[in-house]
């Protein structure tokens, strides 16, 4: 393969992650709903540490563990600060 047709098919993967956030963050969202109708908190430790053990246990790698967590620590920011932001201004 030639570095453009690599580049092709890393673009091609960031379409599809971009469109895979972005429905992460609607169900996010959507659970951000019924937690606020419950009067429930936004962050919840114990659900992010599974998601956590989930994905380290099934990581076939090359991204260590370690990095893995990092990425799923910020998608999940992300989606606790919307979250916020949604349900403060409603």
């Amino acid at each position: 393969m030639t570095i453009d047709e690599i580049r092709q098919e890393i673009d091609a993967l960031d379409d599809e992650l971009l469109k895979i956030f972005n429905r992460r963050a609607a169900l996010a969202l959507a659970i951000g709903e019924i937690k606020k109708a419950e009067g429930r908190a936004v962050y919840d430790p114990t659900r992010e540490q599974k998601i956590f053990d989930r994905m380290q246990g099934t990581n076939p790698g090359p991204l260590e563990n370690s990095a893995i967590v990092r990425l799923f620590e910020r998608v999940i920011d992300e989606t606790r600060r919307l979250e916020r932001i949604r349900t403060k201004g409603e």
